[in-house]
């Protein structure tokens, strides 16, 4: 076996054949792993304000936090392994999601169960637009398969939005 066959077999061997361009698995990949922290951004955010409700709607507002937290957490690894089989890296630190992320901290003492209620549905409306952002991108390059993931997750961070929307109108 001449040496170059040998290196052209470990470098195939490490970039998946998923079809895509180096530039699409590039570019995608970027996307995909901002995406991720500010959905650990969101998750955090989430049990963070789950853990700390309170008031007359404390039980209900706690369930459905700890719900949008467990719904946000489940997408975490998908993200990252299709960042995977593209052939990209993704996040490998807490310190890489805080640089990555857009998704705003809220480290008050005390928020209000409305404005906490507030801030995740405006947060959940930002991470929407991420991912039609990358969905975008996605059509760009003609990856189908990310493009398709991101439809569903759009179709559950709307229905975030819209039960925190919903939970907070004033009669």
């Amino acid at each position: 076996m001449a040496p170059n066959d040998a290196a052209s077999r470990r470098a195939a061997s490490t970039n998946p054949p998923s079809g895509l361009a180096a530039n699409a698995t590039r570019d995608i990949s970027a996307a995909l792993t901002a995406l991720l922290a500010d959905v650990f951004a969101l998750y955090i955010k989430t049990k963070n304000f789950h853990w700390h409700i309170s008031g007359p709607h404390f039980r209900d507002y706690h369930l459905l936090l700890d719900e949008q937290g467990d719904q946000l957490f489940g997408i975490t690894d998908d993200i990252a392994e299709r960042v995977r089989k593209i052939g990209g890296t993704t996040l490998r630190s807490v310190g890489q999601i805080g640089r990555l992320k857009r998704i705003l901290d809220n480290d008050a003492e005390y928020v209000t169960p409305e404005d906490m209620l507030a801030e995740l549905r405006d947060d959940n409306k930002q991470l929407t637009q991420s991912m039609r952002e990358v969905h975008d991108l996605c059509d760009e390059h003609g990856d189908v398969a990310t493009a398709s993931l991101l439809e569903n997750w759009i179709d559950e961070a709307e229905r975030r939005v819209w039960f925190l929307f919903e939970t907070n109108r004033h009669a």
